[in-house]
């Protein structure tokens, strides 16, 4: 809501946003520390050969630096004491954080999904922080809306599982839910070999559709919200959809053709996004 920024949707972090020239100056430094924290921790999670118990060690010493913030001391690292001003500043929950945080380690030892329930548990913790930590900071924390932006970013990290299906199977990872993959006779095998065939099709049509559904239920999130705060949403929100119709037109066939959003699709999401008002 990757924030609410659709240019983070396709980038390095998926539901975090960078403080776009779209965002309002005054939350453009506590979006970048929250973006920063996010970023060097899924780092820690996903990136380099170290093995998993280092890697669990490293994001439990961010804990530590959380941990601080929370009972008022200086963090150790500069990103930290950046992360502690925009906490202070804003009032964000620590708690979200460490949700994040907890759900990079499970990517380092859970690798697959029984069901789709297990996937949005993962989602709630790996990107619905990521709204709610910004609703703080605008100041905009009823339920409602925080239901809106829970609705949105789930969507936006699914989207991403869909897009990187092939990347995800090179790290030995599968986010789509077994049971569904039963349901359509989809086996592992297949995603090593990127078949594409009807079951495949079928499957990932479903994927889309109840996604894009999701996505669709938040979007009034984005009316919701003032000025250059709103705007950037309608773009992500926009942004994630058109990602779902580029996924539909190489028909799903992610395996070969990774759909992204190109510098020519920006103006023309921009002028829709400004005349969703």
């Amino acid at each position: 809501m990757s924030g609410l920024s659709a240019q983070a949707s396709v980038s390095h972090y998926e539901n975090f946003p960078v403080a776009s020239l779209l965002m309002p100056r005054r939350y453009r430094k506590p979006v970048a520390a929250v973006y920063h924290f996010a970023r060097h921790a899924d780092d820690l999670a996903d990136e380099g050969d170290a093995a998993p118990a280092q890697r669990l060690a490293a994001l439990a010493g961010c804990h530590e630096e959380l941990a601080r913030i929370e009972r008022g001391e200086t963090p150790q690292t500069a990103r930290y004491q950046a992360l502690a001003q925009a906490v202070r500043e804003f009032g964000i929950p620590v708690s979200l954080c460490h949700d994040l945080l907890s759900a990079f380690e499970q990517d380092v030892v859970k690798t697959r999904y029984a069901d789709f329930g297990e996937v949005i548990q993962y989602c709630r913790r790996s990107a619905n922080p990521v709204g709610r930590i910004l609703l703080h900071c605008f100041g905009r924390t009823d339920e409602r809306l925080l239901a809106m932006s829970d609705g949105i970013c789930s969507a936006l990290q699914l989207i991403n599982f869909w897009q990187d299906v092939a990347v995800d199977w090179r790290k030995d990872r599968v986010y789509l839910p077994l049971e569904d993959m039963a349901r359509f006779r989809v086996t592992e095998a297949q995603i090593a070999a990127g078949r594409v065939d009807a079951n495949w099709k079928r499957l990932m049509a479903f994927q889309v559709d109840r996604t894009r559904r999701m996505l669709q239920a938040g979007a009034p999130l984005a009316l919701a919200l003032p000025g250059r705060i709103g705007l950037e949403l309608r773009l992500t929100v926009l942004g994630g959809d058109a990602i779902l119709t580029k996924l539909q037109q190489v028909g799903y066939d992610m395996f070969r053709q990774r759909p992204v959003l190109t510098r020519g699709d920006w103006p023309r999401l921009l002028w829709r996004a400004l005349r969703k008002r």
